[in-house]
């Protein structure tokens, strides 16, 4: 073992596990912890993974980087497991990577810089698709999140930084890129002019025409532009499936949560993605549970499934965050928190079965994963017939559904 990075959390930290493990490739065994600190239980589980690995790999250099290690440095350095916090900002330089094996010091947290340029291009061994991160940070002050504490501002890559790692992965392969950050719709504000989104994909699309397929991380529905929108309906290299950061159906939990849309906004959204694109498929982050959230905001909340036709659901049951101002509201009892998840979870999986029988029939380009299985354009699972190369895009028309696959 030269060099093992766990990553907990976003497809943003993901992709920033790339970049750290090329800045230790040549180094002594180390051993990264990519942290997340979205809920209280992924804290948990970051420092679970801290005492797995310690255990597992007594003699290398541990180090913590990520969310949860740049708001709780201290904590995370007092533990005895741990040789070492990276903050966020500086978690893919090369520098803060180069100690001895045999060193023990605490790496101090830094100030949170602007968004490095540098994330390697090189493409996991692990992963068919290339995850570019484009942004970082967050601007908002959503009552339940944490992250710009760990993130700080919205900071944004420009354009010729993001189109060279799109043709760093082109050049070795790639077949599917996708666009990663914090908060990926506000890329381009801190930028000169402004830029939109639209325009980020815009310029990717005239720079790679040789690149098949792009895919968009989660958007926040109320900031997609109008070129994005034409580029999503429009452009068939821009895949069809929109992740939107809903959190609620409920339009007095929005509020509490100090989201920037209503229910209204995000169902009239949907309906003009369907409208000028069909095949578009919806996916959505959903909490259960929220502050205060009685037995009718959490109806809004399973109905908007069906409204939205959400296929792709990640439901979170909330747990308090200390630091946010929604753990200091008025808490729906834990039990309820994890039945109502579950009836959230539930109402999207009927959503999807339905959906999947209705690709049963249908001739679509796939893309083969390493373990036998692929994702449609749509993002809908796929098992593969065997002997398909890894990372290649193929046409399937699948008979019939398998363990939630189509096959």
């Amino acid at each position: 073992m030269s060099v093992e990075v766990v990553t907990l959390g976003c497809r943003l930290n993901l992709a920033e596990s790339e970049a750290i493990r090329g800045a230790l490739a040549d180094g002594p065994p180390t051993v990264v912890v990519n942290s997340c600190a979205v809920t209280a239980e992924a804290v948990r589980q970051s420092r679970r993974a801290v005492r797995r690995l310690r255990r597992e790999h007594p003699h290398a250099r541990l180090l913590v980087t990520g969310c949860a290690a740049t708001i709780e440095p201290d904590a995370f350095a007092a533990m005895a497991e741990v040789d070492g916090v990276v903050p966020n900002a500086s978690k893919t330089d090369p520098a803060l990577y180069r100690h001895s094996g045999e060193s023990r010091d605490r790496s101090p947290p830094g100030a949170l810089a602007q968004v490095s340029a540098q994330v390697s291009a090189k493409v996991s061994a692990h992963h068919t698709r290339a995850f570019v991160p484009v942004q970082t940070g967050c601007d908002h002050a959503c009552t339940f999140c944490i992250i710009p504490q760990g993130r700080g501002a919205s900071r944004s890559l420009p354009v010729a930084d993001v189109v060279r790692q799109v043709e760093s992965h082109l050049a070795l392969g790639v077949n599917e890129v996708v666009l990663t950050g914090v908060d990926v719709t506000s890329w381009g504000a801190d930028l000169p002019g402004a830029p939109r989104l639209g325009d980020l994909v815009a310029a990717i699309l005239t720079a790679c025409p040789a690149l098949p397929r792009l895919r968009l991380s989660s958007l926040d529905g109320i900031e997609i532009d109008g070129l994005l929108f034409e580029l999503i309906t429009g452009e068939a290299r821009v895949m069809p499936h929109v992740h939107l950061s809903l959190q609620s159906g409920s339009d007095m939990i929005l509020k509490r949560m100090k989201r920037r849309h209503a229910r209204a906004q995000a169902i009239a959204l949907v309906e003009r993605l369907r409208g000028a694109r069909p095949e578009i498929a919806i996916g959505a982050d959903l909490i259960a549970g929220f502050p205060t959230e009685d037995a009718a905001m959490h109806a809004d909340n399973v109905a908007i499934v069906a409204a939205c036709q959400i296929v792709h659901g990640h439901v979170f049951p909330y747990s308090p965050r200390p630091g946010t101002p929604a753990a200091r509201m008025p808490q729906v009892p834990p039990p309820l928190v994890r039945a109502r998840a579950g009836e959230l979870r539930a109402a999207v999986a009927a959503s999807r079965e339905r959906w999947l029988a209705s690709r049963v029939g249908k001739p679509a380009q796939v893309l083969a994963e390493r373990d036998g299985t692929g994702h449609g354009a749509d993002f809908a699972p796929y098992r593969l017939p065997p002997g398909i190369a890894a990372g290649s895009l193929v046409t399937l028309e699948p008979t019939r559904i398998v363990e939630g696959m189509l096959a």
